[in-house]
């Protein structure tokens, strides 16, 4: 009996290491000599491309780097990003005040590419860009009421994506600790603050991804079913499911206090145009988002119609980059967001 156990056991090792050799050898010859772990890799990577553009901050967890410049992107010393202008444009103040994820940051675009800048012309003011790629809804109200003592606007702009919801549902991101609100119906308790240090990529490893990280089979199965990003991503979730969907309101109820005139601006991800159901899903969350904006007074543009109309026109590879929009998509929502604007958001010159 034992040895009948052991027999089935060493062929089913002979099997999956047959077919790990196999994933490896389709992968390249590069896999069969690095068998080092791939959740590891990737994690550091993550840590790698954003240690020059970010820093870490105590309040929001990381912001733009003041002073960075690098392929097209450029911070100024206040940790905003650069909107240049078209030369002899004269720019009424107070400006525009910019906030949100990587679709308001403009990742993907160089500076002067990015919708923030692009809309100055259009509305004759200038405008900041305080977005910072990464945040959640919860980061963005937050980033907001802190830029908004500073700059001081005229109007705010706030730009954000579905997954921004699911975001203020965790207390990490990509490996960056962040702060969370702790919802109790209507109440929002800020928690993790002062955010405290990030851990090393090592250190955010759990059991099952040290011991099947270095698998290439593993890999390869898990991105066949759209689950790899899930297995390696470092999110760390603190609240249910749902939960960011449900502090909508409550956060777009503060933002309210501000007391500034406000256009909340729901933007898409590439992804949306690739699958019915998925579009479905964030069309639906983004549509939350959009009515709670309106029950707390503000403005509200979705911005899908007219970036459907114009993948419709001009075809997918000419609206999009890799997982953001590319100079098309940003003029497109320049446009579409001077309009919104004009409509009573902004004060007249």
């Amino acid at each position: 009996m034992f040895g009948r156990a052991a027999l089935v056991l060493g062929s089913v090792l002979v099997t999956l290491l047959m077919l790990e050799v196999g994933c490896r050898l389709w992968r390249g010859p590069s896999a069969l000599l690095d068998w080092s772990n791939i959740i590891l890799a990737e994690r550091q990577a993550t840590l790698k491309a954003g240690a020059g553009r970010l820093k870490r901050d105590s309040e929001l967890g990381f912001v733009l780097r003041p002073g960075f410049s690098a392929d097209g992107v450029t911070y100024d010393l206040y940790g905003h990003r650069l909107t240049p202008a078209p030369a002899g444009t004269v720019l009424a103040e107070p400006p525009v005040l910019v906030v949100g994820d990587s679709y308001a940051h403009g990742d993907e675009v160089s500076d002067h590419e990015t919708w923030a800048a692009l809309l100055q012309p259009l509305i004759g003011r200038r405008t900041v860009n305080a977005g910072v790629s990464g945040y959640g809804l919860d980061q963005i109200v937050l980033r907001a009421e802190q830029q908004v003592r500073e700059v001081k606007p005229a109007a705010l702009v706030l730009v954000f994506i579905a997954d921004d919801l699911r975001r203020s549902e965790m207390k990490r991101v990509w490996g960056a600790e962040k702060p969370y609100f702790e919802p109790a119906g209507e109440t929002l308790t800020l928690r993790n603050v002062p955010v405290p240090p990030s851990p090393a990529p090592s250190a955010s490893l759990d059991l099952w991804q040290r011991l099947f990280g270095w698998s290439v089979l593993v890999d390869t199965i898990l991105r066949h079913k759209g689950w790899q990003y899930e297995w390696s991503i470092d999110h760390v979730r603190v609240l249910p499911r749902g939960a960011g969907e449900a502090m909508a309101c409550p956060l777009l109820k503060r933002l309210a206090g501000l007391g500034v005139p406000t256009l909340v601006v729901a933007e898409y991800d590439p992804y949306v145009w690739k699958n019915a159901d998925y579009a479905r899903e964030q069309r639906r969350v983004s549509g939350i988002v959009l009515d709670c904006a309106r029950a707390a007074g503000l403005g509200a543009l979705d911005l899908f119609g007219a970036l459907d109309e114009a993948v419709k026109r001009d075809g997918y590879a000419a609206m999009f980059r890799t997982s953001h929009p590319g100079p098309l998509g940003h003029r497109i929502a320049a446009e579409r967001i001077a309009e919104a604007l004009k409509q009573g958001y902004m004060p007249p010159r």
